[in-house]
């Protein structure tokens, strides 16, 4: 069973960094394409970055030039980088991996920016 755990979600203030990371088992994450998806309260989840198993990365408007997606596949992991964070970033924050009709979800982790 495939299963996707994110972490590193927690409280920041506005201009903070914070890291979140996704560990898969089940899957070998190096072949599937992963990605970040966001989901404010009231809100429906909204893409945010995804990076490719050939390596390209993609991101949504409102956080290019803030965010970078990367990936470990010796851990089997993928990291975002959340830099210059702003309150509007506030939201629960899904890991998702992509492979043909196969996807999988995290349970997701809570990310607050708040002054």
């Amino acid at each position: 069973q495939a299963q996707l755990a994110e972490s590193g979600g927690g409280v920041a203030q506005p201009g903070d960094s914070l890291t979140l990371t996704c560990v898969g088992s089940g899957i070998i994450s190096s072949v599937f394409s992963m990605g970040w998806y966001r989901q404010s309260p009231g809100k429906q989840r909204e893409w945010v970055a995804t990076q490719t198993s050939a390596g390209g990365t993609m991101y949504a408007e409102t956080v290019q030039g803030r965010f970078i997606i990367s990936r470990d596949s010796a851990k089997n992991a993928v990291y975002l980088q959340m830099k210059d964070l702003k309150p509007e970033d506030t939201a629960v924050y899904y890991c998702n991996a992509m492979l043909g009709h196969d996807i999988y979800w995290g349970q997701g982790t809570q990310v607050t920016v708040s002054s």
